[in-house]
């Protein structure tokens, strides 16, 4: 009773049978295709995310939140670098480590990176302790020149538990008959699996006092390695505890570590989202189109309108609230699909799956058994606000000819 007239108009335009069907057909495949384009945006951007996730989860499983490295040489008071890091409340975790940059060869060479890590502490600031199939990271002690590798990195050397390999750093040493290179044979006393290759593939962890010792750094380290409650705060937390050093030092996290994987990642997302939003606007498409034909099909309801005293914008008004009903509906429908859809996705991936006898994500390719999901909360409000955005747009050109309906030409032959 109290909602204006070109809102009651276009809710009872809305309801009411048309006497051509296939207006109404149109109208339908307007909000299927609304639905259907929103359905898809919401799940394949939680599918994305959830594999963003999941690639950021065990990638920094596996490396430092953040780090604080000598600028130049080796951090040679980490022990008090620990002691204060450790006295931030945003810090989890703090260890040494050191990186260096090997070739190791068993029965084939492989290059990687060569860590060393105190054992005690390593599990403070990395999952490594528990990602170990084979051995256990305590058996790095010192003087053992053991060594723990991954995976992949074992495979391609052709080695396992027990065998030897021969680790060739690029660092020369002085001798009698001059320099050569630094080679140590170490034991293979581990092997880890990280579920994340360049780790699996590419790094070998030693005893910290066995690689000091190798590069005859005395009690120096590389730097050393934070763990933190919230790793958004990563770069804030290492530069903070840089400054109270008082010295020379370099600061990174993740998020310059791995810039150009992340901007990758975030790349694909994007492009993905536009190109899925044409569904949507073919869903638009069709709007319009239904929306031409219904303008058409009410000539004579305009013109009576008109006589009645409703203005152009009035008449224009009606149309567009019609339309953009049809594309709330459509939207509507489209964000529930879509919830429920990333909700039930591994249940249906399952049902293919057993209905197909076939595995359609393997475990030892892909290092998951499931779809990953992640529905973040913008996402989904962007996309509402997208499907709704243009819903609107597809009832101006429609609702623009209903306004310009003459009267008098629209009733001459009713």
């Amino acid at each position: 009773m109290f909602r204006p007239l070109p809102v009651a108009i276009g809710l009872r335009y809305l309801r009411a049978k048309r006497r051509n069907g296939f207006i109404s057909f149109i109208s339908l495949a307007s909000i299927l295709g609304i639905a259907l384009g929103v359905t898809a945006l919401i799940t394949t951007l939680a599918v994305m995310s959830g594999f963003q996730k999941e690639i950021r989860n065990r990638m920094l499983g596996m490396a430092a939140h953040a780090t604080v490295s000598g600028y130049g040489q080796p951090l040679q008071d980490w022990r008090h670098a620990v002691q204060v890091a450790m006295a931030d409340p945003r810090v989890a975790g703090a260890a040494p480590y050191i990186e260096k940059e090997a070739l190791i060869s068993g029965a084939s060479n492989q290059p990687a990176m060569l860590r060393g890590v105190d054992p005690a502490q390593e599990g403070k600031v990395s999952v490594l302790p528990a990602k170990m199939v084979q051995g256990t990271l305590a058996q790095l002690t010192p003087g053992s020149f053991n060594i723990v590798l991954g995976k992949e990195l074992a495979l391609w050397l052709g080695v396992s538990v027990g065998d030897d390999v021969i680790v060739t750093l690029a660092d020369f040493r002085s001798t009698p008959v001059g320099g050569v290179q630094t080679m140590k044979r170490f034991r293979v006393s581990g092997i880890f699996e990280a579920g994340y290759n360049e780790f699996d593939k590419g790094l070998a962890v030693v005893n910290l006092a066995d690689l000091q010792r190798l590069l005859r750094m005395g009690e120096g380290v590389t730097g050393v390695r934070l763990k933190l409650h919230d790793m958004d705060q990563a770069f804030d937390v290492a530069r903070a505890l840089a400054l109270k050093l008082k010295g020379p030092y370099r600061v990174s996290d993740w998020t310059q570590d791995n810039a150009n994987l992340f901007r990758a990642l975030k790349m694909e997302k994007t492009v993905m989202g536009i190109l899925l939003s044409l569904i949507v606007a073919m869903g638009a498409f069709n709007l319009v189109s239904s929306q031409v034909m219904l303008v058409t099909d009410k000539q004579a309801d305009i013109a009576i309108l008109r006589t009645l005293g409703l203005t152009p914008g009035q008449v224009m008004r009606v149309f567009m609230v019609q339309g953009s009903l049809i594309g709330i509906i459509g939207t509507v429908a489209g964000v529930i699909g879509g919830i429920l859809l990333t909700l039930n996705l591994n249940r249906i991936l399952q049902a293919i799956e057993s209905l197909l006898g076939v595995q359609l994500l393997p475990e030892d390719v892909y290092y998951i058994t499931g779809l990953p999901t992640d529905m973040q909360t913008q996402d989904v409000v962007v996309i509402v606000l997208v499907a709704l955005t243009m819903a609107f747009i597809a009832t101006l050109y429609p609702a623009w000819r209903a306004a310009r309906t003459a009267p008098a030409e629209a009733l001459r032959y009713e």
